[in-house]
């Protein structure tokens, strides 16, 4: 018998069983559940695609770990920390209620991003500890110099919202 593993485009481990001579299949088992596909849709709303770099400001014990793992598949690379000085196609950014100035913390995240990057600003859905009203993340994001591109459910305990510079350039 041979052991085959794969892993598709979007990351998820694929095991399948072949008989030799590849004549009877024995068994084909997709390591994917219903919540890692809506992990990935997530991941491609937000609008991550390969090859991005990607760097991450906010992690803490707290985050999502199957969604970074997602972004990871889906742009080729690992996350890069905020100490890195490369240029970033993307950033993002984990954000708790009591984390500080959000207006300080997009600036910051703007610092090593390319142009006609973005910034996924991930915060903790309503009911939870550390949410932050869309209103204050509207508010923080045009006093940043940017405006908002959508929010999106991305997994159970968070909540992405894209951020982006105006089609004009920044200040």
């Amino acid at each position: 018998m041979f052991l085959l593993d794969l892993v598709d485009y979007a990351g998820q481990n694929i095991t399948v069983r072949r008989s030799a001579g590849d004549v009877n299949k024995e068994d084909t088992t997709v390591g994917a559940t219903a919540e890692a596909a809506a992990t990935n849709g997530s991941v491609a709303k937000l609008g991550f695609v390969s090859g991005q770099g990607v760097q991450e400001f906010g992690w803490d014990e707290d985050v999502d770990d199957e969604l970074r793992l997602a972004i990871e598949a889906v742009t080729g690379g690992e996350l890069e920390d905020e100490e890195s000085t490369d240029v970033a196609d993307a950033v993002l950014l984990w954000w708790r209620e009591e984390d500080g100035d959000l207006v300080d913390a997009l600036v910051d995240a703007l610092t090593n991003l390319a142009d006609r990057g973005f910034i996924v600003l991930m915060t903790p859905k309503a009911g939870r500890e550390g949410h932050v009203d869309a209103s204050d993340v509207e508010e923080a994001a045009l006093t940043a110099g940017l405006h908002t591109s959508g929010t999106v459910n991305a997994c159970a305990d968070w909540a992405g919202t894209r951020l982006v510079a105006p089609k004009t350039a920044r200040r």
